[in-house]
């Protein structure tokens, strides 16, 4: 039996129910491609899988394999593929088990990684790149308009920003005073979260807010809805039960290769920046883990599994 490296949990737990340890190389089936791992993304969605929560329509089966982004190599082809061959390049998605050296996953779910690209910046890119992705899409964001965005120097929240100043919106972030020059540098007016941030927000622009968009929580979606009148145009991806009290939108993202595509020709072209704050080995995915789920720092984490092109 041929084993590899990877982090999983044995049962639903904290930060330290992660371990990295050996397990079977998975086969790839009919349409799928096996990718020898080089980074993947960590995310607060990560964890809370580990806490106890299972994603629409997944299955949890222990020892379970976390990670639901990566890049990587084509290390084999499964029956049915085309179009890919040994040593392509390639950055993709799948609901559990990128934590791990080599991943099975269906074609469908991958796209070429062009050399510009680090390893970490592709690796991080698919989650919260593509909930941005689908958020601004969702919330319709055109040129002129007046866009707030809750958490914006976090991974959702950096390149949702950077999408909407694309579209041609005036986008004001809230965000940690540490962080305001980050978010200055996205193409954000930055202002400090917390108490009073109601009135700090009314004072940096003198247009009426269109659209406000939630990626952090903490009932900031009680201030969205005193800026913006439609709240058909107030959405969250984390504060579900109080969007349903305040009849605000949830977004969930709809993945998609052509989404990723779109988002790797963005960064491959410099449109998009990713920063990656912190590269964890896969034997540190806990203390990875601890990090995400501590709220601060900006951008991604990334787990790094020790292998090189």
């Amino acid at each position: 039996m041929s084993t590899m490296r990877a982090a999983a949990i044995d049962a639903f737990g904290p930060a330290d129910a992660l371990t990295a340890r050996d397990v079977e190389v998975p086969v790839p089936g009919p349409g799928e491609v096996l990718v020898r791992v080089l980074a993947a993304g960590v995310q607060i969605t990560d964890a809370a899988i580990r806490g106890g929560w299972t994603p629409p329509g997944a299955t949890i089966m222990f020892p379970q394999i976390l990670g639901n982004e990566f890049a990587g190599v084509i290390e084999n082809v499964g029956p049915d593929v085309t179009g890919w061959s040994l040593g392509d390049e390639a950055a993709g998605f799948r609901v559990l088990g990128c934590y791990a050296e080599l991943v099975a996953v269906p074609a469908t779910q991958i796209v070429r990684k062009p050399a510009g690209v680090p390893w970490e910046a592709a690796g991080v890119l698919s989650a919260s790149g593509q909930t941005a992705h689908t958020a601004v899409d969702v919330l319709g964001i055109s040129a002129g308009e007046t866009v707030l965005v809750h958490g914006a120097a976090g991974g959702v929240g950096t390149v949702f920003v950077q999408l909407a100043v694309v579209r041609g919106a005036q986008v004001i972030g809230t965000a940690s005073a540490e962080n305001h020059e980050y978010v200055r540098g996205l193409g954000a007016v930055p202002v400090e979260y917390g108490p009073g941030q109601l009135e700090r927000i009314r004072a940096v622009t003198t247009a009426p807010v269109d659209v406000a968009f939630d990626a952090a929580g903490h009932d900031n979606l009680r201030s969205a809805v005193q800026v913006v009148a439609d709240r058909d145009r107030i959405a969250t991806i984390v504060d579900m039960a109080l969007a349903q009290e305040l009849g605000c939108r949830v977004i969930r993202s709809d993945r998609s290769a052509a989404r990723l595509q779109d988002l790797m020709d963005r960064v491959d072209d410099g449109t998009l920046r990713i920063h990656v704050r912190r590269t964890y080995d896969l034997d540190e995915a806990a203390a990875a883990h601890r990090d995400v789920e501590s709220g601060h720092g900006r951008g991604k984490i990334a787990l790094t599994t020790g292998q090189t092109r």
